[in-house]
């Protein structure tokens, strides 16, 4: 399954093939721990990488429900998914803003900026509308109550701590994608701050109160938003120019043209027709 098309092979476990391998090897990984499940001896074990450990039963008036929390296993989950982040960070590379990118012909600084920004857009959005999706069907908008009742939260629901996980491993991934993507120097340690203030708070909420988790949502989506509006006024400002270029070009186009010159010839500085009489209109003597 190849995510990039390569103009031409290199040598095997070098530098320059891992970088353009890397999200093939990831997806070799990760169909690797697929077909364990297969198996009745190594199913136990490729558990440990899908799904999220350390579930209890916490007794409620209605039953039993199933709850998480953390610990050391959650390691091994994070790291299968950072697998996952990386092949769908190549996909949406490939299939998105590789094309994008071959349209607009952009300069080599605006093509890194626009795949960052093009990248963060898609997690994003695809975290905002999750992150609703739980605060929705886990009844935090109907239940608010919930959110300090019982405090502290000890155990969390499966698609809360899920949700924590995926986010993880997706700020973990954008590390060995600094040297994938061949990131300048001079941009690596601002990424470097915006990966760990993510980290910081998304770790942060999955260690402490679920009020964390609408601050991050409310953060994301503000961030979506001024992405939104400042792409909306470049792309503004984009076209305007373009259209001042064009009517430039077209004025200058008109002004370039030849001046229409008079039917006939000049003798004498006197413009005359081409039967050689003079345009000019003969008095009648009396």
């Amino acid at each position: 399954m190849a995510f990039r098309r390569r103009a031409k092979s290199h040598p095997l476990f070098s530098q320059e093939f891992l970088i353009h391998n890397h999200a093939d090897i990831g997806f070799c990984l990760v169909l690797s721990v697929l077909i364990a499940l297969m198996f009745e001896v190594t199913a136990k074990t490729a558990f440990l990488f899908i799904l999220p450990q350390y579930n209890v039963s916490v007794p409620t008036a209605d039953g039993e429900l199933v709850q998480y929390h953390y610990g050391l296993k959650d390691l091994v989950t994070i790291l299968f998914y950072i697998f996952i982040a990386i092949i769908l960070h190549a996909v949406v590379q490939e299939y998105a803003l590789d094309k994008i990118n071959r349209r607009l012909h952009l300069s080599k600084v605006k093509h890194s900026k626009f795949n960052e920004s093009g990248q963060l857009v898609a997690f994003h959005l695809t975290s905002v509308i999750w992150c609703l999706y739980v605060v929705v069907t886990e009844g935090y908008i109907s239940n608010p109550r919930s959110l300090w009742e019982n405090y502290p939260h000890v155990y969390l629901p499966f698609q809360v701590k899920f949700f924590y996980l995926c986010q993880l491993a997706y700020w973990l991934h954008a590390l060995p994608e600094l040297y994938f993507q061949k990131v300048r120097k001079e941009e690596i340690p601002r990424q470097l701050r915006c990966i760990a203030l993510y980290l910081v708070h998304i770790a942060g909420a999955y260690l402490l109160k679920m009020s964390v988790l609408l601050l991050v949502c409310l953060f994301q989506a503000s961030v979506m938003w001024r992405f939104i509006h400042f792409q909306l006024r470049r792309w503004r400002e984009y076209w305007n120019e373009q259209s001042s270029r064009k009517r430039a070009a077209a004025t200058a186009k008109q002004q370039a043209k030849p001046p229409k010159r008079d039917s006939g010839y000049h003798e004498n500085g006197v413009v005359k027709a081409e039967n050689g009489t003079s345009p000019r209109t003969k008095k009648l003597k009396s």
